[in-house]
């Protein structure tokens, strides 16, 4: 009967996302919110709650992610990641101050105290790295000239998980400086190892897994990429920068066959993740704390684009490039919850989890919207604060269009700039 039950729970959650899928494709808008909303809709003190398959969902949400940033690594070699590491370490900076600081301002002014402040931090600092591959698929911004840019902001923020979880964790717990310094150490040490292996050994690795048979090729590349992403969440490190750095150790025609492989199943699996966000989502416990957390979200939101502008600026990417990639940055997803999640447990303040839950609900729906139209309405209003009058219009003489004009557009038909 169990067994039974669990069939009919997922196969309509499935055949769900089928159809939403469709509706978000008709109207040529990502189905991320649509998910989210269906999963707040049945779950814990929705319309309709499940529970014959929450722990079948909860496993395929945690594969979901670990997909979406393998899928991600294989866009890129190991030497890319080096070199955006290099150069863009700045904007990794600027991008823990423009967003941490305002969590942390949130916490003290609420009177949640320094602890809850570091955690609020943190909250707000990360980016779903798992939204926003996502919704750079479903737009098809991959290979976008800002892309990189992006991606490194996202790499740096979840190797900078790597010591920012041992030390939140610490705090909770209240153990001594020893101890929290030797889970750092241990953390440093595997996300620094796994990087190492990655840029050096990447061919080997590649040539490991190399297989003529695609159902060789997925089960080799799908159990090794699970296996190093389950060991460094056991020790501490993100399992998703595990995953991450698996698809960059993957280069030429391995990646090229385990990205046409593993498509459907990061589509399946990634969406089966929003879902069971929302899943574990209490409507009634959003009300209460829907004001602060919107006005967090409106001044975060207004942060990470000013982060993204100014990253895509100072690697010399054009206007439009800056604003898509401040745009795609806006939201936020499964670390904000993981860290929230370590305070509830701890005791540390009640109301941090639908504080943080609400949040990260408003930018994971906003996100996308804001990765798609940032670029046009920064457009718009520029257009609209300096309109050229008449008499400037007469004074301008007729230009002929040069056959650079020509090459421009032929060379970027999609305006990427």
């Amino acid at each position: 009967m169990h067994s039974a039950l669990f069939l009919i729970e997922f196969g309509a959650i499935i055949l769900g996302l089928g159809l939403l899928g469709r509706v978000a494709g008709r109207l040529k808008f990502s189905p991320i919110p649509l998910y989210l909303l269906a999963g707040l809709a049945f779950g814990t003190g929705g319309l309709l709650p499940m529970g014959a398959s929450e722990e079948f969902v909860a496993i395929g949400a945690e594969i979901g992610v670990i997909l979406l940033l393998l899928m991600l690594g294989l866009e890129y070699t190991a030497s890319d990641l080096v070199s955006n590491l290099k150069t863009q370490y700045p904007a990794g900076l600027v991008d823990f101050g423009l967003n941490a600081v305002p969590g942390a301002v949130a916490a003290l002014l609420m009177g949640w105290g320094p602890v809850a402040a570091v955690v609020l931090a943190g909250v707000t600092w990360i980016s779903s790295s798992g939204v926003i591959a996502k919704v750079m698929g479903d737009l098809g911004r991959v290979g976008n000239r800002e892309t990189p840019v992006i991606l490194s902001i996202l790499v740096l923020e979840d190797l900078a998980m790597a010591v920012y979880l041992p030390i939140i964790t610490a705090l909770l717990a209240g153990v001594s400086l020893a101890a929290g310094s030797a889970t750092l150490a241990i953390a440093l040490g595997v996300a620094g190892a796994v990087l190492f292996i990655a840029v050096r050994f990447g061919r080997h690795i590649s040539r490991f897994v190399s297989s003529d048979d695609p159902e060789k090729l997925l089960l080799v590349v799908l159990g090794l990429t699970l296996l190093v992403a389950g060991i460094a969440q056991q020790l501490q490190v993100s399992a998703a920068v595990g995953a991450f750095l698996v698809g960059i150790a993957l280069s030429g025609e391995v990646a090229e066959g385990t990205h046409t492989l593993l498509s459907p199943l990061r589509d399946l699996f990634a969406a089966v993740f929003f879902v069971f966000f929302g899943l574990h989502t209490d409507p009634a416990s959003i009300p209460p704390v829907l004001l602060p957390a919107l006005a967090l979200a409106v001044v975060t939101a207004g942060t990470k684009i000013a982060t993204g502008y100014w990253a895509a600026k100072r690697a010399g990417i054009g206007v439009k490039g800056r604003w898509r990639a401040g745009g795609t940055l806006v939201a936020r997803g499964e670390f904000s919850i993981v860290i929230a999640g370590l305070a509830v447990t701890a005791g540390i303040e009640p109301a941090m989890g639908p504080l943080a839950t609400a949040y990260v609900l408003i930018l994971v729906v906003i996100g996308p919207l804001t990765a798609r139209y940032t670029e046009p309405v920064a457009a718009w209003v520029s257009s609209r604060r300096t309109p050229p009058g008449p008499a400037a219009l007469a004074a301008v003489p007729s230009q002929p269009v040069s056959p650079e004009d020509f090459k421009d557009q032929a060379q970027d038909p999609a305006g990427r700039a």
